[in-house]
């Protein structure tokens, strides 16, 4: 495992985080999100998004949207649920809604999207990442939030 990878993810910065993310090679990504540090790591991720949302640029977006993120150690999935609505994001650990969208993707390439150093259109392409319902908000996420750069 990395010793880059911080113990307390909550108080990392995001672009720290990004560059964490870039410089440490997939293999050692994968092992960290299949240990115990897993739900801190997700957690961390998914609370951080309604204080990176762009309300400026949702315009009238109206949307659940679940992340489904593969790699668990059993062999099953995370989901969580962001809705967007009235210029704003909320955040639910349990799908609670129908989705307008679900977005399923390992957890290596969910770090890598959520933190700008994969680009999400070239993973669906080649499969990595599946984008179910809304194509049209699914292509345009990345637009709803501010992704640091590493």
């Amino acid at each position: 495992m990395s010793d880059d990878f911080p113990t307390d993810f909550a108080s990392v910065e995001p672009k720290q985080f990004a560059q964490i993310v870039k410089n440490t090679p997939d293999s050692k990504i994968k092992e960290l999100m299949q240990s115990d540090s897993r739900g801190r790591i997700l957690d961390a991720v998914f609370d951080r998004m309604p204080t990176l949302f762009r309300p400026d640029r949702a315009g009238s977006t109206n949307a659940v949207i679940h992340w489904a993120i593969g790699d668990r150690p059993d062999g099953g999935t995370d989901t969580y649920e962001l809705v967007i609505a009235d210029g704003t994001c909320t955040l639910s650990p349990a799908p609670e809604r129908d989705p307008k969208l679900t977005v399923t993707l390992g957890s290596v390439e969910f770090l890598k999207v959520v933190t700008g150093v994969g680009n999400p259109v070239m993973m669906f392409m080649t499969g990595k990442l599946k984008a179910k319902g809304d194509l049209g908000l699914a292509a345009n996420i990345a637009n709803l939030f501010d992704i640091p750069k590493a």
